[in-house]
């Protein structure tokens, strides 16, 4: 199966893909701020280029497991990806990827610099692994 992670931000969303063992960095998309209809389409797009088996968007839930507005926000963006490109997208937990993407970058010697412009990526990287290792029937 061909699987690829979204990272969705404020500005931004981190892309990563994985055939199933392990994911790796792809791309960082770029949109003004909170302009989400700009998201959908250019990550539409990418979905359409990639024909992806599955797509796994990150969940933002809070401390309490509650769904706050991001979490929302990312729960309405994934419905409408799937209905828009008929490609099943699930929702994973994303609590601290970017916490834990910044101290494995740091820890990789990456500049500041760098690590502002791969950070998305690799918490989507860590969202796919995340949603690999909960569902190792999905390596079959």
């Amino acid at each position: 199966m061909k699987y690829i992670s979204l990272d969705l931000g404020s500005v931004t969303c981190g892309i990563a893909r994985s055939s199933g063992f392990l994911a790796q960095p792809v791309k960082t998309i770029r949109f003004r701020p909170d302009d989400y209809n700009d998201a959908v389409d250019k990550i539409l797009e990418f979905m359409a280029e990639e024909k992806p088996d599955l797509v796994v968007m990150g969940y933002p839930l809070l401390e309490n497991d509650d769904e706050g507005p991001r979490a929302q926000l990312s729960r309405e963006v994934a419905e409408y990806l799937e209905q828009e490109s008929g490609i099943k997208v699930v929702l994973q937990d994303e609590r601290y990827t970017t916490k834990d993407s910044e101290e494995f970058l740091i820890h990789a010697n990456v500049s500041r610099k760098k690590r502002k412009k791969v950070i998305d990526q690799q918490a989507a990287v860590r969202i796919l692994d995340y949603y690999l290792n909960a569902h190792p029937e999905t390596l079959k």
